[in-house]
């Protein structure tokens, strides 16, 4: 079997995990929790880390942090994980849908004005699968109408827009570091800002909203979302290698790009020019002229031992979102079609060159049974 994705925990994660053991600090109160937020944040370029306790934790932090509340209205692209959506529901707010470009498949940025009411308080671009969204425009938008960027970073860790750090780039963003990250601890996931009153609201809500003068009295109402120092200690060993881990995941991405390029009716993500991916995930999409869809080339290939994942479905799709009455009769066609379309290969950073020559022929010889 050739797993999807298999994270590589090889350095000093064994021992920094038995020093939390040994010293007994094996809560959100221990040292690695800090010195896990201090490296990261200092690696992104940013003045502030809040560590939290997963990926769909940060970001409702980082929509508390923004000051999002009820009614507010936040606008995201509609092919992406339901935490984004589901995030700001749970501030009150209301997420508005764009849809994605056809080569990169990140927010077409092009699309965002015409979506901003009187209600518009923040823009939610979300990096995807390890391509950077176009952020430039994004940010002369915010500035033009006084909205909050909130960056979705969690699948770029290492990527650069413009030779800046993604996650550096609005005015706060969101990370996981999911087993299937290029950091990981497990779980577990971080708010980075340079804002400090953003930092203190974020650092509140994740610990409950405690206030610094008085313990068990809270005049805001915030969750416990701590980080462990046992996920901070698997987090810290990853970061001693996260150029290494960078340098893996674009290596494997361009040789995975060489081999699927004679493939007729398969394209692979686009770099764009201003942005340098970091490849999370190693993703096709299945032309319609192929007359096959994701769902069945993932069949077939997990029949070979290939493990796969499907892409996101769009947020207008989702049937839960639909019951509370959102997306009504919206249509966002790319998102539609890559959602059907594409897939993602194995992509794990102990992947060898000799496994993915394996998934291309395998690919290649499913699709030229159906030509």
């Amino acid at each position: 079997m050739i797993p999807v994705n298999q994270p590589l925990l090889n350095g000093r994660e064994k021992e920094l995990l038995c020093e939390c053991i040994d010293s007994g600090w094996i809560s959100s109160d221990g040292p690695f929790v800090k010195e896990f937020e201090k490296k990261f944040c200092e690696y992104i370029g940013v003045g502030y880390g809040i560590a939290v306790c997963n990926g769909t934790a940060a970001i409702e932090t980082a929509l508390f942090a923004a000051d999002i509340h009820y009614g507010d209205e936040v606008i995201m692209p509609s092919f992406t994980i339901i935490s984004c959506a589901l995030a700001v529901m749970r501030m009150g707010a209301v997420p508005v849908l764009v849809d994605v470009e056809p080569d990169t498949w990140t927010m077409d940025v092009n699309q965002i004005e015409a979506r901003i009411t009187a209600r518009t308080k923040a823009i939610m671009p979300v990096h995807m699968y390890g391509h950077p969204v176009h952020m430039t425009p994004v940010m002369e938008i915010a500035k033009k109408y006084n909205l909050i960027v909130i960056e979705d970073a969690a699948e770029v860790h290492g990527a650069e827009y413009k030779g800046q750090k993604c996650g550096s780039l609005g005015h706060i963003s969101a990370w996981s570091f999911y087993a299937n990250k290029i950091i990981t601890t497990g779980e577990g996931g971080m708010v980075l800002t340079s804002d400090p009153a953003m930092a203190v609201r974020a650092a509140s809500y994740r610990n409950l909203c405690f206030r610094p003068e008085r313990r068990f009295y809270h005049t805001e109402i915030g969750y416990n979302f701590r980080m462990t120092n046992l996920q901070a200690a698997i987090g810290l060993a990853q970061m001693d290698r996260i150029e290494e881990f960078v340098e893996i995941k674009r290596r494997l991405g361009a040789y995975y790009r060489e081999k699927l390029n004679d493939i007729e009716g398969v394209s692979f993500q686009v770099e764009k020019p201003w942005a340098k991916t970091v490849y999370w995930m190693y993703c096709i999409e299945l032309a319609k002229e192929t007359k096959l869809d994701a769902d069945t080339l993932m069949k077939e290939l997990g029949n070979r031992g290939i493990g796969t994942r499907p892409f996101f479905l769009g947020m207008h799709e989702q049937p839960a979102l639909q019951r509370v009455g959102l997306f009504k009769g919206e249509c966002y066609p790319i998102t539609e079609r890559i959602s059907r379309q594409g897939l993602y290969l194995p992509s794990g950073l102990t992947l060898t060159e000799k496994q993915i020559d394996e998934v291309v022929d395998a690919v290649g010889e499913i699709l030229l049974q159906r030509i």
